[in-house]
C-alpha cells in the first residue's frame, strides 16, 4: 500500500528585517507592546516591484527540489497555498509552474485559500493524489507577501505588526513503508465568524453579509461594486481581526485537532517530538504546549523573527528546524493551525 512522505524541504525569507522599532516610527506603537502581546520582535519584507509571492515561492521550490532528488521538470502537480497573490487571477500555482520553467509539462496546478490554515490543507490534498498513485511528485508550497497590503497607520497597528514575507515548499512523494510519512490529516471549518477575521475588498456581496450600515456600503450599479467613494476611509481593502475572538477560538481548536490526530492513530502527546504550530501568536504557542504537556524542546517557534507569515509559516518553520537537527529520521512530527474562515487542521506525520 502507498504512502505519502515529505521527500524534500526548502524555505525563503527576504533579507529586508523590520523591526519593532521601526514600526514605532510609523504608527503609536513600542517594542514592548507588540512582544507582550504576540511575542515577534521583527518580520522580514520582500522588495516592492522586485520580489512577489511567486517568485518568493519559486525560490523555496527549488531548494525543495534538489533536497528530494528531483529537478522541477519531474514536479507533476503544484498545490500553492496563499492569501496575498499576485494577482486576483490567475492563481500563483500556473504563475510558479511559469517561473519554474516546467510549462512543458503540463502539470496541474491548484490555488489553496485557505489562509493560515493553507498549508496544512494543501499538504492533506498532496497526500490524497500521492496515495492514491495519481501523481509521484506534488509541489506543495505555501508564500505570502503580506507587506504590500497592511495598513502602516495607528489605525491598523494591532493586524500589521503581525504579519511578515516568506515562503516554504514540500515535495511529496509516495513510499511503501509502512508507519511512515504522512500518518493522517485533519481539516475543519465553521464559517459562522467569517468576517472576524478578513479582507473584504476586493469583493462582490456588497455587504451583505454584515449589512451595509456596518461597513457603509453604498447602493451601486453593475460595475461599481470594486471601487466606490469612501472605500479607503472604511478600511475595506485592509486585513481586519477580532483579535480576541480568534485567540479564544484558536486555543480551543489546536488541541482539539491535534488530539484528533492522535486518536486517529493510537499515539499520545507524550509520543510527540516535535510539534510545528501555525506561528500565529507566541501566546496562542505556548497555551497549547502547555496543553498538551510538550517542553520547550518539542516545540518550534520562530514568530519571533518572521512574524505570522500565514500560509508559508508551518513550512519556514518545519524547514528550519529540520535545518537545525531538529527533526530526525523516525521522528513524530505534529503540524496544527488555525485561521480565518475559521478553517483549522493537523496532521501527523513519521519522518
Amino acid at each position: 500500500m502507498l504512502h505519502s512522505k515529505i521527500a524534500g524541504i526548502g524555505h525563503y525569507v527576504p533579507e529586508r528585517v523590520m523591526t519593532n522599532q521601526e514600526l514605532s516610527s510609523l504608527m503609536e506603537t513600542s517594542d514592548e507592546w507588540i512582544q507582550e502581546r504576540t511575542g515577534i520582535k521583527e518580520r522580514r519584507y520582500a522588495r516592492k516591484h522586485e520580489e512577489t509571492t511567486t517568485t518568493m515561492g519559486a525560490k523555496a521550490s527549488r531548494i525543495a527540489c534538489e533536497r528530494a532528488g528531483i529537478s522541477p521538470d519531474e514536479v507533476d502537480f503544484i498545490v500553492f497555498a496563499t492569501l496575498s497573490p499576485d494577482y486576483y487571477f490567475p492563481g500563483c500555482a500556473v504563475l510558479l509552474q511559469r517561473e519554474l520553467g516546467i510549462t512543458n509539462r503540463e502539470a496541474g496546478a491548484l490555488d489553496i485559500r485557505n489562509q493560515c490554515s493553507g498549508f496544512i490543507y494543501a499538504l492533506s490534498i498532496a497526500d490524497q493524489f500521492v496515495k492514491t498513485g495519481m501523481y509521484k511528485n506534488v509541489l506543495v508550497v505555501g508564500s505570502e507577501m503580506h507587506s504590500m497590503g497592511l495598513e502602516f497607520s495607528t489605525r491598523g497597528r494591532n493586524v500589521t505588526v503581525i504579519f511578515g514575507d516568506g515562503a516554504g515548499a514540500v515535495v511529496v512523494q509516495p513510499t511503501e513503508e509502512d508507519n511512515k510519512g504522512i500518518l493522517t490529516t485533519h481539516l475543519h471549518a465553521d464559517g459562522t465568524h467569517a468576517e472576524e477575521l478578513a479582507m473584504i475588498n476586493p469583493g462582490s456581496h456588497g455587504g451583505y453579509h454584515l449589512g451595509k450600515d456596518k461597513f457603509n456600503f453604498p447602493d451601486t450599479e453593475f460595475g461599481e461594486i470594486f471601487i466606490y467613494e469612501g472605500i479607503f476611509e472604511n478600511r475595506d481593502i485592509y486585513p481586519n481581526m477580532n483579535g480576541q475572538l480568534v485567540f479564544k477560538t484558536a486555543v480551543v481548536k489546536f488541541p482539539e485537532v491535534i488530539h484528533e490526530a492522535l486518536k486517529k492513530t493510537g499515539l499520545q502527546a507524550s509520543d510527540i517530538d516535535l510539534l510545528v504550530p501555525h506561528q500565529a501568536n507566541l501566546r496562542i504557542s505556548q497555551f497549547v504546549q502547555r496543553q498538551l504537556g510538550l517542553s520547550d524542546d518539542k516545540v518550534w517557534n520562530n514568530i519571533q523573527k518572521y512574524g505570522n507569515t500565514t500560509a508559508a509559516s508551518i513550512p519556514i518553520a518545519l524547514c528550519e528546524a529540520w535545518e537545525a537537527g531538529k527533526v530526525k529520521e523516525g521522528d513524530l512530527v505534529c503540524l496544527a493551525a488555525f485561521g480565518s474562515g475559521f478553517t483549522w487542521g493537523s496532521a501527523l506525520i513519521r519522518w
